[in-house]
């Protein structure tokens, strides 16, 4: 592995390790270093295959001083061309045949070189060029949005479109209510006055109870005056049986 091409199966773990060693690189860095940072989930040892092919750290893991002077420097511009110079000389046979070139090649120029040269196969080919193509972003070479390294989630504000369909159903809903409301109230005798709307409602609102009585055609008076006492007696009255 040490003398082909790395790679990694996303440019994120790659990512978060370079930033993780340049806010503190120590003195010794394993597979295990990045397990317990919670860096690159079962990727840990193609991230330390990475940092060996580039010489940032040696095949004990030993951080390599030369290269730890360029993590260290705290300017972006200073850090981006310290680390494109370790790039350069890491995939020094890929800028021998392209130049400067290799920085901008495509992912099909990139997979080309790097399966000829280590006779991979396609999917390790590619990945071989997508690793390439994230230490280019890194050094600055390469225009890209790099993936964020921070755990952080942000709240995402309201859609001001959903806001205000919500607020426009909500006032729609408020005007039929009142609407109702009011011919409920002109219904019942009250003029469509009611009192005044407030929030939805109608003060004074009156009820109607419409009762629905089928009498037998034999029906004598005295069985229409109990029925017409009853209804007097439980409804109009109040009064419970």
């Amino acid at each position: 592995m040490a003398d082909k091409h790395p790679y990694v199966s996303g440019a994120s773990g790659l990512v978060a390790a370079v930033a993780q060693l340049r806010k503190s690189f120590p003195a010794k860095v394993t597979a295990e270093t990045f397990k317990k940072l919670g860096i690159a989930p079962n990727n840990e040892t193609y991230i330390v295959n990475t940092l060996r092919f580039l010489h940032i750290i040696d095949g004990e893991g030993n951080k390599i001083a030369e290269a730890a002077s360029v993590l260290v420097q705290h300017d972006e511009i200073e850090f981006q061309k310290g680390f494109a110079g370790i790039v350069q000389d890491a995939y020094a046979s890929l800028f021998d045949l392209h130049g400067v070139d290799a920085w901008t090649a495509t992912s099909d120029r990139l997979i080309s070189f790097f399966r000829s040269s280590d006779h991979t196969s396609d999917i390790v080919g590619r990945r071989q060029a997508g690793t390439f193509q994230t230490l280019a972003t890194i050094s600055g070479k390469l225009d890209g949005n790099l993936p964020k390294t921070s755990t952080q989630k942000t709240k995402k504000a309201d859609s001001p479109v959903v806001k205000s369909r919500a607020t426009k159903s909500a006032s729609s809903s408020k005007s039929q209510v009142g609407s109702r409301a009011s011919v409920f109230a002109s219904e019942n005798g009250d003029g469509g006055d009611g009192g005044g709307e407030v929030d939805g409602a109608v003060r004074g609102m009156a009820l109607t109870v419409r009762v629905e009585i089928n009498l037998p055609a034999s029906a004598d008076k005295e069985t229409y005056d109990n029925i017409f006492k009853s209804i007097r007696e439980n409804l109009m009255n109040g009064k419970r049986p």
